[in-house]
């Protein structure tokens, strides 16, 4: 049966257009997806034909608005092609005969190491020796070495725990350097404990009994009693952590113990790769690889050994979790590059970043440790930007005294030295692939390095060419320069569009809500405040997108969350044209801070509104929270509190004219789009049945995450020419892959295509075989399967009726980004030249636009 035609009315006239970012949750244009099923189809109008493009054509993209069938597109899917950005690799040099510490021939590398870069130079500890001597004595004691049946003598030896933690603990005291080390001995072993016990018979049944026992040995009462040991993993835990919780605060203790429990427990995801024979994607991976590689766990042991422990009223803040991400993925990139050979040839890993990059880009191994490089060396400019642009207002923020602000800068130098000499050991530890490579430390005499032993962050000459190119770019982009009509893909869409019945109502009840909360109307005493009128409210299409993700909901049901839809999107472009474009950073902090206090979470009286963001907030704070549990108000808060927050974020790289990293983009996108407030309204209905450790557990932030990539994604993709050309934007995933391999919109849109089916994909393999295990393992009743059951059909909706809103609005399409009725949006007009050093043209326009 036909659905009924439910064109947006307004389509049919010219609007204004859409502001800096997708709405939240949300997403595009009027053409209608081939892959959405036919008999529910919206809008099934034919886009107008666009001029070419001055770019090349690409076998699969046409230039006339649309399509990227499945063509081949050079480097993608087609092993051994090049990817502009990626250098095409000469031969790689040859390892040497002999392995370090061993006496046998060793196979040739399967590629040379890159030149890495490395800002720190790597010091080393002078209890070196006294370290070597105890841990030896505390492993045998523990059961590790002889009759352990995983290692002896000469495998302690040769790996050298005692040295790495030397290099990576340059300024601990001999007892703390003893004490680390031993965590470190014990981790490792634990990892080849559980490699030959369960990874190699592919034992997940016995796996999980075995991790379950391991969080009993960790007490947050110190004095609290723990079962007896039965092997060297569960011994050595008990030992350690009574020799290391009692200095430290119960909050600390919870963090590192949980840090510990995803280390141990995610070991699980490993060993279920292995046996579905699956390489991950490279967002799945970079996400789960911080938890099964262990590096937040390291960041939390150096708080122990650097003896400054963050406080706690920041240890949860976006910096400081940015600093431990960057932190652990530089750990891990770098240790996938020296462990690819060990990993891949001889345990049968499918959770390598060189394997998932080169399984991903369909490239040769040089080129994809080529590219892991480059990440990893993006991760550290990450890092070091978070340093110096976030570190100092959050301590404003939170009023830190002296001695706090020292402690976190501290642990900051502690984060430093650990990539420092965690790479000086990889260099010359025998558990790694680390010979006749460019990565090994430069030979001979020069005026600029000193030349010797873990100084090779010293040679200016060479550092100052591993910074590389990608730095400068992030920071060089022109804004505003003509890119042409948006291309579309092939969207790959497997779930049905179902749309609520109760669409037109609340299309006429949405915009009159906005009408009456001032959305539509200048902000008094506020310049350029006049972002929204009645025709781009309608023309934007709100319901349209929630009657997709709601389709079973009643008319005041989805009026509600068309609101909320409509309340985010409107301060989405609010804050570019009021904060952005004075740079008035701390006027939007102001602004934050104002909005929390219309969301009380003991019901008490907020303050008069004082513009139409504070009245909206506070009429659907009071609708929305009003019946719940104070748990659930706390939660909901959070995710309206995350999305205001990312918001400051893109003002803080618009200030800068800088491309965001690649992994802190798409992390941030999902707080930028809103994407976790719309899912928590959904999580919220399901009340108490279903257990809140299931939401935190990896499948189903595996699920959650897959999709809201995959919508982000879907939005970036339409907005495309709207944010680059006509808003000045950073803040598109196909900027931020452009920028990252060096390459051309299309290049870059193909790789996108390719991550948005990867994560489809990633969310079906979810369903398909993680939540069957994870409903196992938590002996879910009937009832908790049902509503989570019922959550993945929520998520199909979510991305179905989004995909479906950007074919049906007029927010991106090319008509309503000439319209000129309402200021633009972006932080400048187009009038006047572009391109490098034409900025200052553009004063006028940056500062004094009226509304």
């Amino acid at each position: 049966m036909k659905q009924p035609d439910q064109t947006n009315p307004h389509l049919a006239v010219t609007g204004p257009a859409g502001p800096g970012g997708p709405g939240p949750g949300l997403p595009g244009p009027g053409r209608a997806d081939p892959r959405l099923s036919g008999p529910s189809l919206l809008h099934p109008r034919v886009a107008p034909a666009r001029p070419a493009l001055s770019t090349p054509a690409i076998p699969g993209i046409t230039n006339a608005g649309g399509v990227i069938p499945g063509g081949a597109i050079p480097g993608i899917g087609n092993p051994g092609a090049g990817i502009p950005g990626l250098p095409i690799p000469g031969p790689a040099k040859s390892a040497p005969a002999k392995a370090a510490g061993s006496g046998k021939s060793a196979p040739a590398q399967p590629f040379q190491l890159p030149d890495f870069y490395l800002p720190h130079p790597a010091r080393l500890n002078p209890h070196l020796e006294h370290a070597r001597t105890h841990t030896k004595a505390w492993a045998r004691s523990m059961g590790m070495v002889e009759g352990s049946g995983i290692w002896e003598e000469h495998d302690l030896d040769s790996h050298d725990y005692a040295l790495l933690c030397a290099y990576t603990h340059p300024d601990a005291p001999a007892g703390e350097l003893a004490l680390v080390t031993d965590w470190y001995v014990w981790v490792f072993f634990f990892d080849d404990h559980f490699l030959e016990i369960f990874k190699r018979s592919q034992d997940r049944e016995g796996g999980k009994a075995y991790l379950d026992r391991l969080p009993a040995f960790m007490p947050l009462d110190p004095g609290a009693a723990v079962p007896a040991p039965t092997n060297p993993v569960e011994a050595g835990l008990a030992d350690l952590w009574a020799r290391t919780v009692p200095s430290m605060s119960a909050d600390w203790r919870a963090r590192f113990a949980e840090s510990t429990e995803h280390l141990l427990n995610e070991s699980l995801w490993e060993l279920s790769n292995i046996n579905a024979g699956r390489t991950p994607n490279p967002v799945e991976y970079i996400e789960m690889r911080r938890k099964v590689g262990g590096a937040p766990w390291s960041a939390g042991l150096i708080e122990h050994a650097v003896g400054a422990e963050v406080p706690a009223v920041i240890a949860a803040s976006r910096p400081l979790r940015v600093l431990k991400d960057t932190f652990s993925d530089g750990v891990h990139l770098r240790n996938d590059l020296f462990s690819y050979q060990r990993e891949t040839e001889e345990e049968g890993e499918l959770s390598n970043g060189v394997l998932v990059l080169e399984t991903f880009l369909g490239c040769t191994t040089q080129e994809a440790a080529d590219a892991v490089n480059e990440l990893l060396t993006s991760r550290l400019h990450q890092f070091e930007n978070t340093v110096v642009t976030e570190l100092a207002p959050l301590f404003a923020e939170h009023g830190l005294d002296p001695q706090d602000c020292a402690r976190v800068l501290a642990y900051v130098k502690g984060l430093q030295d650990w990539q420092s000499g965690g790479h000086e050991w990889h260099m010359r530890s025998s558990r790694y692939m680390n010979g006749g490579g460019s990565g090994t430390a430069p030979g001979g005499w020069s005026p600029y390095g000193a030349g010797s032993l873990g100084t090779s962050a010293l040679d200016l000459g060479r550092l100052g060419a591993l910074v590389g190119p990608g730095r400068a770019r992030s920071f060089t982009h022109v804004p505003y320069r003509p890119v042409g009509p948006s291309l579309l893909p092939d969207f790959r869409m497997p779930f049905e569009l179902r749309l609520s019945p109760h669409l037109e109502a609340s299309r006429r009840n949405t915009v009159d809500w906005c009408r009456r909360m001032g959305l539509l109307q200048p902000q008094p005493g506020i310049p350029g405040s006049h972002v929204w009128d009645e025709k781009r409210a309608a023309d934007i299409d709100l319901p349209l997108c929630s009657a997709g993700i709601h389709p079973d909901a009643t008319l005041a049901e989805l009026d509600l969350t068309s609101a909320w839809l409509a309340w985010g999107t409107y301060g989405d472009d609010y804050y570019p044209v009021v904060y952005g474009r004075p740079r008035d950073l701390l006027g939007a902090r102001a602004c934050n801070a104002r909005l929390a206090l219309f969301m009380p979470l003991d019901g008490a009286a907020a303050p008069a509104p004082a513009n139409a963001l504070e009245r909206g907030l506070a009429d659907l704070w009071t609708r929305t929270a009003g019946p719940m549990t104070p748990d659930a108000r706390q939660q909901f808060r959070a995710s309206v509190e995350d999305m205001t927050e990312s918001w400051l974020w893109e003002l803080a790289n618009q200030a800068q004219n800088r491309i965001p990293d690649p992994v802190d983009y798409l992390e941030m996108r999902r707080k930028t789009f809103g994407s976790d407030l719309t899912m928590s309204l959904c999580r919220l209905a399901h009340g108490r049945r279903v257990p809140p450790e299931i939401y935190r557990s990896g499948p189903l932030r595996s699920l959650e995450n897959s999709a809201a990539d995959y919508a982000c994604l879907v939005n970036d993709v339409f907005s495309y020419q709207k944010e680059i050309e006509y808003e000045g934007e950073v803040h598109n995933g196909v900027l931020v892959v452009q920028n990252f391999f060096d390459c051309d919109y299309p290049t870059a849109l193909a790789i996108v295509d390719d991550l948005m089916d990867s994560r489809m994909r990633q969310f079906q393999h979810v369903v398909a075989h993680e939540l069957p295990v994870l409903y196992d393992d938590f002996k879910l009743t009937k009832e908790a399967r049902a509503v989570l059951d019922g959550y993945v059909r929520e998520l199909q909706d979510w991305m179905a009726g989004i995909l479906n809103w950007h074919f049906g609005c007029f927010r991106y399409q090319e008509a309503a980004l000439g319209h000129r009725s309402l200021p633009q949006l972006s932080g400048a007009g187009l009038t006047g030249p572009t391109g490098l050093g034409t900025a200052a043209a553009r004063i006028g326009a940056l500062v004094g636009q009226s509304g």
